[in-house]
């Protein structure tokens, strides 16, 4: 295990609550793996406190740090400069401190693709259907977007649908009641909701009509075999769960932070998995 020294690089990840985070032992396994002199660490900030605990932070020698709900609107607003992937979701999950500035991404959308593609599925293969209108949504409907996928979106509340939509120009909005006819030309299914969460329901949706090569994916990774991820299997589709989208979109930021660029492998994924089946 790696010994922490005076001049150790340290990142962490922002949230309220954020005890429920695993992206401390993931980036915990990668310091190790690599013998770096640094630390990952939770860093619970409360609502209304983000702009100066973030600038704190900064002051404090961090190298930047993970944004997760609900501030990741909050860290778009107090970046110096944000690039394009935070442009294009309106929402910032990674920051990096440099040179007493701010800088901002949003590496859901990268992290999402990353994690079709390591599963053997090509995302431009056809249209998308994503549920859900929420941060991660629109990480996701603005990378498919830009690959030029037709992408439908429905949700609980079609007014946050078709507000997303006015900002993401070509994402079609239907009303929620319909998915389950939507599906029927989709080749591509995501779930960005919190329903088949643990602790929430699950999400209804009849997949009995879906072509045989419809992928269907869930960003909820807790627990990894989601209701929807089961009655998939059940159909005999290809299934592609959240853990992986969690394990990608980390990359570029422990890169940032620490000089090194990680990979995604069995071993972590079996180390991450682990605690989440504890």
């Amino acid at each position: 295990m790696t010994i922490l020294s005076g001049k150790a690089r340290l990142a962490g990840i922002t949230g309220w609550p954020v005890s429920h985070s695993r992206s401390p032992r993931l980036h915990g396994f990668w310091l190790d793996r690599h013998g770096i002199d640094g630390a990952y660490v939770p860093l619970p900030i409360q609502p209304g406190t983000f702009p100066d605990a973030i600038k704190g932070l900064m002051l404090a020698g961090f190298a930047g740090a993970n944004v997760t709900l609900p501030h990741k609107e909050a860290a778009f607003a107090v970046c110096d400069t944000v690039d394009d992937s935070a442009r294009r979701a309106g929402a910032v999950n990674t920051l990096v401190f440099r040179d007493g500035r701010i800088t901002g991404s949003n590496t859901d959308g990268w992290g999402f693709l990353q994690n079709l593609r390591a599963a053997g599925t090509d995302p431009a293969a056809g249209p998308a259907l994503l549920l859900g209108a929420g941060g991660s949504a629109r990480a996701v409907a603005a990378v498919l977007l830009e690959l030029g996928i037709p992408v439908r979106i429905a949700n609980r509340t079609r007014d946050r649908a078709e507000a997303m939509a006015r900002e993401l120009p070509g994402l079609a909005v239907i009303d929620w009641h319909t998915r389950d006819d939507a599906v029927a030309d989709a080749a591509l299914l995501v779930n960005t909701t919190s329903l088949g969460m643990a602790g929430q329901p699950p999400l209804t949706i009849d997949l009995s009509r879906a072509s045989a090569g419809l992928t269907v994916t869930d960003i909820v990774y807790v627990p990894l075999e989601t209701p929807l991820l089961a009655q998939a299997r059940a159909h005999g589709l290809r299934c592609v769960d959240g853990l992986g989208m969690l394990l990608h979109q980390a990359i570029p930021g422990f890169e940032a932070w620490f000089g090194v660029r990680p990979v995604v492998d069995d071993a972590l994924r079996r180390f991450v998995a682990a605690d989440l089946l504890a």
